[in-house]
């Protein structure tokens, strides 16, 4: 009899052959024979630090999200790639002007290009590279909660240039600085990443999103809302300039052991699915899930058998490439964790 994680696994799979049997082509496997491939992208080192042994033999590579050079999956955080325009909301500090309209695009390219000589050799073997920004998000309603203040800076840059404006003209006027400027930093990076590495699957970390929160109301489907694919859809600059996509399905600890995890995880990859093909090319790019060994925002629970099928496995019945195990290095740093 087949264990019942393989067991479950078969399940995704049969339920969802029609799906995938309708997906149009993916580009082949970036490892041979392995149309799904695990990485694990977790420190390991804190592992061998306090001489437990990890067995990562399931896992087609092992990487860690440290600054290590020559990795099969090279992530990109804001402080490994160029000179990103941001804010620390916290401190309400500004960084290199704050806004993308702010920043200095030639200065940031030509750091982001000795990056990424560093971390990734000219001769370097096909992988993935991973480029996480996440203070800001190119649309401009998006950028909601502790977000809004690049909306308010922009205002405030939009005034000083046209003083005269109405309030209304100048908020519309500010929207469309910001996604232009927004926009070119995402498209003249990755674009750049893919000139110097091309053996590489270049995208963006969470994108694209669903945000299909809210699954502590009753009737939840985990469907991702007509407003977000449409949202999604305006971002077709930025699907059809990525080699890959890097969708997040990160579990809360409320949703363990709950069918709604399922519902989660299967609607967030449908997107990505559904936005791999929405550009006009004879192939889709592959989709590579990131998942958490543990429940996210904390350190001390792991999913269980159940949730790992809901992530892991749904995401392989869907038609997803790979997952991606992320871990940070507070995940690993005790010896009560079960893991190590």
């Amino acid at each position: 009899m087949a264990p019942p994680f393989l067991s479950c696994v078969a399940l995704c799979i049969i339920g969802s052959i029609t799906t995938i049997l309708a997906l149009p082509p993916t580009e082949p496997p970036l490892i041979h024979d392995h149309p799904f491939v695990a990485i694990w992208n977790a420190p390991t080192d804190q592992c061998q630090q306090l001489h437990i042994p990890l067995d990562t033999a399931a896992f087609q590579a092992v990487t860690t999200p440290a600054a290590v050079p020559g990795q099969f999956l090279t992530i990109f955080y804001e402080n490994r790639l160029g000179l990103y325009p941001k804010v620390n909301t916290a401190k309400r500090k500004l960084y290199r002007g704050g806004v993308p309209q702010n920043g200095n695009l030639t200065e940031h390219l030509a750091k982001a290009q000795s990056q990424i000589d560093h971390y990734i050799s000219q001769d370097s073997a096909p992988g993935l590279a991973v480029i996480d920004w996440e203070s800001w998000r190119p649309l401009w309603d998006q950028n909601w909660g502790s977000k809004r203040i690049y909306q308010k800076l922009s205002i405030t840059h939009a005034l000083q240039m046209a003083p005269f404006l109405s309030s209304k003209t100048i908020s519309k006027l500010a929207k469309s600085q910001f996604q232009h400027a927004s926009q070119r930093f995402m498209e003249k990076t990755i674009s750049l990443g893919i000139g110097e590495r091309p053996s590489r699957r270049w995208g963006f970390y969470l994108f694209p999103d669903c945000y299909n929160y809210g699954w502590e109301k009753p009737g939840y489907t985990g469907k991702c809302s007509t407003k977000t694919q449409k949202q999604n859809n305006q971002m077709l600059w930025l699907w059809e300039r990525s080699t890959a996509l890097f969708p997040s399905v990160y579990l809360h600890q409320t949703l363990r052991n709950s069918p709604k995890a399922t519902l989660y995880v299967r609607n967030r990859v449908q997107e990505a699915l559904r936005v791999a093909a929405l550009p006009k090319r004879p192939y889709t790019v592959p989709i590579y899930v990131y998942s958490r060994p543990l429940y996210r925002d904390q350190t001390q629970k792991f999913q269980s058998q159940m949730d790992l099928v809901s992530t892991v496995g749904e995401s392989a019945a869907l038609g997803a490439s790979g997952v991606v195990m992320w871990g940070g290095t507070k995940d690993y740093n005790s010896k009560t964790l079960l893991l190590c």
